[in-house]
């Protein structure tokens, strides 16, 4: 254990197969120093912004970190910072309730190309053309910083370029959100600072060993203050492990579920800031079941397939029309399909705000599979998280996409040739091909509400 740790913290890439990228994304281990350093500028720079409402446009490793710190300094009823909106999807509905008139707006990309976030931003600047109440978040030299210097940003905050998406809450990504919500940076640093490393090594090895046994539904038990964690510790474990055929399924629940195939791990914050030291421990872990399970937890060779038939979707409009099946025999489908050792992964590309009819849904149908294990999120935000896992992974995956049946008023796009309702059924359609090709068991349905599915 002792060794592999050293050898982590030694930068050491032949932990994993050969032919990886992890020899270029260690930084993230070294993060908590660098935080430590640079916290008082990030907080000094967060006291100047005005508005008292911060909305961040981003996905998968740009957004969830800050979504699970957002939701959680709310839960806990701390008085003063900012409202943080975590806009990550392209769903017309929620982009249209979204208030951007008294709004700071950070956009945040690594690769400063994403899709979303270029088309929010188009329809942001066309309502709020003014630099100065936006910032940026990225690597240097990306499109996105330099859009930010040509629309003068009131600054453009550069990550250090060895850190992976889903290992950078700690960085930028994470820390500039989370000092506009309020979150005293010098006590995350300190907190992650003293996370118990030799432990968090002790995880990875159980996670990985577990899943190599069969066990391996991670399901990870937090407390409802801190559901969102959930979402990022998913994007972490699931696009880092779920490749080459293997990979740990994160389930995340505020209720212990039990199972043959389960490795229940329990999450135990007593306040917020205790997410800084659990962020570095998933973190550790995550890499070190990666190297049990042989693969490389830094890339994300899967995750492309489902941009690229999107991208060819949207060059030949219109997208055409696919079956759908009966909402209420979902459940009956189901029962035919699933077998032993299966998990559901419940999709739907729907606007936000649904969260408890999801829920809902998803403790249902595990319920009537007898206790199978069942994952929920909205698309196309999972696109960003577990994607990698639903076509990288072990065909154990059986999915039920959920899309718009009823259509909301358009939200148009500048200077693009589609809608935001165009987009998100082009990425749902591109996501189902990509299922498709890898031969995994799916089902389409078409409701306005998860509750319509039984």
């Amino acid at each position: 254990m002792a060794d592999l740790l050293a050898r982590l913290e030694a930068h050491d890439a032949t932990l994993w197969p050969d032919g990886n990228v992890a020899a270029n994304r260690l930084g993230w281990l070294e993060l908590p120093d660098r935080l430590l350093a640079e916290a008082a500028d990030l907080m000094e720079w967060a006291a100047g912004i005005d508005q008292r409402r911060v909305v961040l446009m981003g996905m998968g490793g740009s957004s969830l970190g800050p979504e699970v710190l957002g939701a959680a300094w709310r839960a806990a009823g701390r008085s003063g910072g900012r409202e943080l909106v975590v806009l990550d999807t392209t769903d017309p509905e929620t982009i249209a309730a979204t208030d951007l008139g008294d709004a700071f707006i950070l956009l945040s990309s690594k690769s400063g190309t994403t899709l979303e976030v270029k088309t929010l931003f188009a329809r942001a600047w066309s309502l709020l053309p003014d630099g100065r109440r936006y910032a940026a978040i990225t690597d240097p030299g990306t499109p996105l910083a330099k859009l930010a210097a040509e629309h003068g940003f009131s600054r453009c905050f550069e990550n250090p370029p060895d850190i992976g998406g889903r290992y950078s809450v700690l960085s930028r990504f994470g820390m500039v959100p989370a000092a506009l919500v309020g979150y005293d940076l010098t006590a995350l640093a300190q907190r992650a600072l003293s996370s118990d490393r030799h432990a968090a090594v002790d995880l990875g090895l159980a996670m990985g060993e577990a899943a190599r046994a069969g066990r391996d539904k991670v399901t990870i038990v937090v407390p409802e203050d801190y559901r969102s964690f959930g979402l990022w510790v998913e994007q972490l474990i699931a696009e880092s492990t779920g490749k080459r055929g293997t990979g740990c399924v994160p389930v995340p629940t505020t209720e212990t579920e039990r199972g043959p195939d389960r490795h229940v791990v329990l999450l135990e914050p007593y306040e917020p800031e205790d997410l800084a030291s659990e962020f570095i421990r998933w973190e550790i872990a995550t890499a070190i079941a990666g190297h049990v399970l042989e693969v490389d937890p830094f890339d994300e060779p899967n995750v492309a397939e489902s941009k690229e038939n999107t991208a060819r979707g949207l060059a030949s409009l219109p997208l055409p029309a696919v079956e759908v099946h009966d909402p209420g025999k979902v459940g009956a489908w189901l029962r035919d399909v699933v077998r032993p050792g299966d998990y559901v992964s419940v999709q739907a590309y729907l606007g936000y705000g649904r969260d408890e009819a999801l829920e809902s849904l998803r403790r249902s149908l595990r319920d009537g599979l007898d206790g199978t294990a069942v994952t929920a999120g909205y698309g196309p935000r999972f696109l960003h998280s577990t994607g990698q896992l639903h076509k990288g992974g072990p065909d154990t995956v059986v999915a039920v996409q959920m899309v718009r049946r009823t259509p909301v008023p358009a939200v148009l796009i500048p200077g693009f040739p589609y809608d935001f309702a165009t987009l998100i059924a082009a990425q749902a359609l591109g996501d189902l091909r990509s299922l498709q090709d890898h031969h995994r068991r799916v089902v389409r349905v078409a409701v306005d509400d998860p509750s319509e599915v039984s």
